[in-house]
């Protein structure tokens, strides 16, 4: 059964003197893609070393994160779009808002979401959003671009029954990582309301770790705690969730396009 992670950053400087290691211990647990989504160009040449160690099982996203949103992010964007002319990215991201830390440059972040989406219906790419604090004005944004091209996930969902299912009618599937199996998290409350078919797996390495790690560096490894706590709530063999939230992953990225 074939483990995918769609959001973990295994090339941040966390994984500096191990990175063999954690991929080889996930290799181990069955994970055998990951995606890596972009958070701005600092981490480039990082993405690109780690994806040439491993060209078979990681798969690059292009974008620039809200958090590194300032006034120079143009130029940044300049950079998404070249790089996207050199290498086989599989989605746009990850993108969005942030209200969670400073607001300066809030309306810049704005529009660079907005341009990222523009960028991912040109080149008929999914989008993967960052979503902090700000659902109202993603959602209000996402409205603004519905269309049959529009796709993607919001990834490390934290929202209410409400907010998936606006997502899902927008052809949104929603990424389920460590946040499910926190005692307080609110995910299990509901999450077996949302259709399996809307869910897809994410660790967001090296944070957000599962509750026996929590507070530790995450790595995709721990994405089993998720399928068992998903296992539980869905009342469901830790196969079936893997089955099908494998087929979900695949059908936003296209891996074997």
């Amino acid at each position: 059964m074939e483990i995918i992670d769609t959001h973990t950053h295994l090339y941040l400087e966390q994984f500096e003197d191990d990175f063999d290691e954690v991929m080889e211990r996930s290799f181990k647990c069955g994970v055998k893609k990951f995606v890596f989504p972009s958070i701005s160009s600092k981490y480039n040449k990082r993405m690109i070393k780690a994806y040439s160690k491993y060209p078979s099982n990681i798969f690059l996203m292009a974008g620039l994160h809200p958090v590194y949103v300032n006034n120079e992010y143009e130029k940044e964007l300049k950079i998404v779009k070249e790089n996207l002319k050199t290498n086989n990215y599989v989605a746009i991201g990850e993108i969005g808002l942030d209200k969670h830390w400073d607001l300066s440059f809030f309306d810049n972040q704005k529009i660079a979401f907005q341009k990222q989406i523009e960028l991912a219906l040109e080149l008929d790419l999914p989008v993967v959003i960052h979503c902090r604090e700000a659902f109202d004005d993603i959602y209000e944004i996402l409205l603004k671009y519905n269309c049959d091209k529009l796709r993607g996930i919001l990834h490390c969902f934290t929202g209410t029954f409400d907010d998936a299912n606006k997502l899902a009618d927008l052809n949104f599937k929603i990424g389920i990582g460590g946040v499910v199996t926190f005692k307080n998290g609110g995910l299990d409350k509901f999450l077996n309301k949302i259709n399996i078919k809307n869910i897809v797996l994410e660790t967001d390495a090296p944070y957000l770790s599962p509750a026996p790690f929590r507070g530790k560096r995450n790595e995709s490894s721990y994405i089993m705690y998720v399928i068992d706590k998903l296992s539980e709530i869905y009342n469901l063999k830790s196969e079936e969730i893997i089955y099908q939230t494998s087929l979900n992953a695949n059908d936003v990225f296209n891996f074997n396009k």
